[in-house]
């Protein structure tokens, strides 16, 4: 029994060292381009256009949108890390000697996931720091934001590893995000509380995942929110139990494991 728990921590280690390698050795292409952008966003958003629309709900505009953009930072790296690096491992065909390694599926996904995990909130720790140089944080619910954080990057992570399980070429990696997390992060009250919209957009809006997620994260920074924060975090759980078993049939099954 200790040998199979040695085996099985020295393959996780193993995969998610590997994973952090990767995005830390290329980190002019996966750590600097985010922190560039979301200094735009506050730049433009935060100053430019912020000093314009004045308050929300009682907080300066800059203040508002930053716990949004540090999540939407967490979003986007935690699953391109994982649909990237899983599916560049069937492209070159090694994950055939993953399959028949002495390693179970659960090793194998954790690996990854975590991995993605890793690149998510390092991302998102960088634009945190980036965002003291334009405004104050004040944290009023440190554990709360840090378990949104990471069960936010989880979700992300694991939908990652689904897309990189079905996609056939290069171009499949980008559809999702581009199509799909793109608009309903927008749409997710990054920029907005959802109180501006009319009754019937508020409750569509409560469609959205990534609503629950961003608001769930700003009320633990502000302490403010358009939503229950316990739906938000049974939401979370949810989507976090259901994408980690349909990834881990996908995988224990070999299903899209040939390119």
């Amino acid at each position: 029994m200790m040998n199979h728990w040695r085996t099985t921590w020295v393959a996780f280690k193993t995969i998610l060292f590997k994973e952090i390698r990767r995005f830390t050795r290329i980190w002019p292409q996966t750590l600097l381009p985010p922190g560039i952008t979301m200094a735009l966003y506050f730049v433009i958003f935060g100053n430019l256009i912020g000093s314009r629309i004045g308050t929300m709900d009682g907080y300066a505009y800059i203040d508002y949108i930053v716990p949004g953009l540090i999540m939407m930072a967490v979003i986007t790296n935690s699953y391109s890390n994982v649909v990237s690096s899983f599916f560049s491992t069937k492209f070159q065909r090694s994950i055939e000697e993953l399959m028949v390694a002495p390693v179970s599926p659960h090793t194998i996904l954790l690996g990854y996931v975590f991995g993605g995990v890793a690149r998510g909130l390092a991302v998102g720790l960088i634009v945190t720091i980036m965002s003291l140089f334009f405004t104050r944080l004040q944290v009023q619910h440190l554990g709360l934001t840090i378990a949104v954080v990471f069960l936010t990057s989880l979700v992300f992570a694991l939908g990652g590893f689904i897309n990189a399980v079905f996609a056939k070429t290069f171009d499949d990696i980008s559809i999702i995000p581009t199509f799909v997390l793109t608009p309903l992060t927008y749409l997710g009250g990054v920029f907005y509380s959802i109180s501006m919209l009319p009754e019937f957009w508020q409750k569509v809006s409560m469609i959205n995942p990534i609503l629950h997620m961003v608001n769930a994260f700003r009320y633990g920074i502000l302490g403010v929110s358009d939503i229950p924060i316990g739906v938000a975090l049974t939401l979370m759980s949810v989507f976090i139990v259901l994408l980690y078993s349909i990834s881990y049939w996908l995988l224990s099954r070999g299903i899209g494991m040939r390119q």
